[in-house]
């Protein structure tokens, strides 16, 4: 890269960065309001597990840490990208497993509490109506696909629109990039990461259609398969599958290698 164009990228970048700040910044009340309704969610999950005073001092800390975070999240386009309010979203269940991998506990430990809050969260819900699925929402959704793949934000996702065959799927999305799994791998919580995208499962409650999924980039795969199919029914539980098929293996304890210590909600 010659050193104009190396020039141009650090001051697109710092241009970003500058962007993001005052664009977080200023939506700084809503966004520590959406981290409290989901630290009341987790409150009576992590207290069973944990007791009160760890519940509060974790809680009490994850809140400080986040409003610190708050300005550093990446921008990615403001409201101008449908997807800023999935990065938010994944930040304060990012901030929660600090908290609690500083005071040793795992990435499955975090996971199943968040799991568990959500699951009371969505249960509370009403089901979401589904969107016909014809040509104009097709074309719609083939043309954001084709806007990701500008990568005009580095923090962003990249996808592509997949059409289904109405036998094995209906339609779907092949996530290539994944803004989560960026902010996630710059913070160290790589381990988390499969956690926070088995949510998915979760609040996913579309009538008539299940969604499945047989790889993420958070497992290692190439691509996340987000797929589609009507009528179908959506698969979850606990514990994930990707968490029994690590304890199935010879001589594999948990996700976190044996369990040793590890350094989202719906809106």
């Amino acid at each position: 890269m010659g050193r104009l164009a190396q020039s141009n990228s650090v001051e697109v970048r710092t241009l970003n960065k500058q962007e993001g700040k005052a664009y977080y910044l200023s939506r700084k009340p809503e966004i520590l309001t959406q981290f409290d309704t989901h630290a009341r969610a987790w409150r009576p999950f992590l207290a069973a597990s944990y007791g009160d005073e760890f519940a509060e001092a974790v809680l009490r800390d994850a809140r400080k840490q986040y409003e610190a975070l708050i300005p550093e999240i990446p921008y990615i386009g403001g409201d101008e990208n449908s997807m800023t309010r999935h990065l938010v979203r994944s930040t304060t269940s990012l901030v929660l497993y600090k908290v609690m991998a500083a005071r040793g506990k795992t990435a499955e430990e975090v996971g199943k509490v968040v799991y568990d809050a959500v699951i009371q969260v969505v249960s509370q819900l009403p089901p979401q109506a589904a969107r016909e699925l014809n040509g104009e929402y097709v074309a719609e959704e083939k043309k954001k696909a084709r806007k990701s793949q500008e990568r005009q934000y580095p923090g962003d996702w990249v996808w592509e629109f997949v059409e289904g065959d109405g036998v094995e799927f209906d339609y779907g999305y092949d996530f290539l990039e994944c803004g989560t799994q960026k902010l996630y791998h710059a913070y160290g919580a790589d381990e988390f990461l499969p956690f926070y995208c088995y949510l998915d499962f979760v609040t996913y409650r579309t009538i008539g259609w299940g969604f499945a999924r047989t790889m993420t980039l958070a497992e290692g795969h190439e691509k996340c398969n987000f797929r589609w199919e009507k009528g179908a029914e959506t698969q979850k539980g606990w514990p994930p599958p990707f968490l029994k098929e690590k304890r199935h293996r010879p001589g594999a304890g948990g996700v976190d290698g044996g369990g040793a210590p590890v350094g989202g909600l719906v809106s």
